[in-house]
């Protein structure tokens, strides 16, 4: 069941990416801001929690999730210590996904050959 609603809880995201894309003159960069933005405010105001607790992964995969660690380890870093714990916070809690993206992009610029476009 649990792999259910994380499947449904991920579909869901993806479909409101997809239906931005499509209905809206918005750039996908825009959009992953905005999932990102979001997830921070969902996180803050406590509400993506309960997102998280129905759909675990699927949840906690997409940018939405990427916010969601940003506030919640803003927040205990807030109330560890102070303001720079807010600052440190969130990016101790999300430093292993953000390590991981540079080297696998590192990795990945090392494989492929770019092409210009003319």
């Amino acid at each position: 069941m649990q792999i259910l609603r994380a499947f449904i809880t991920g579909g869901l995201i993806c479909l409101i990416g997809q239906l931005l894309l499509s209905l809206t003159n918005m750039t996908p960069a825009r959009i992953l801001v905005l999932f990102v933005v979001s997830g921070v405010i969902l996180g803050g105001l406590g509400i993506y929690e309960k997102i998280v607790a129905f759909g675990g992964c699927g949840a906690t995969v997409p940018l939405t999730g990427f916010g969601y660690s940003l506030a919640k380890g803003a927040i205990e870093g807030a109330q560890q210590n102070g303001l720079i714990g807010a600052l440190a916070g969130g990016l101790k809690s999300t430093s292993a996904g953000i390590a991981m993206s540079i080297a696998i992009g590192l990795i990945v610029s090392l494989l492929f050959q770019p092409k210009l476009r003319k």
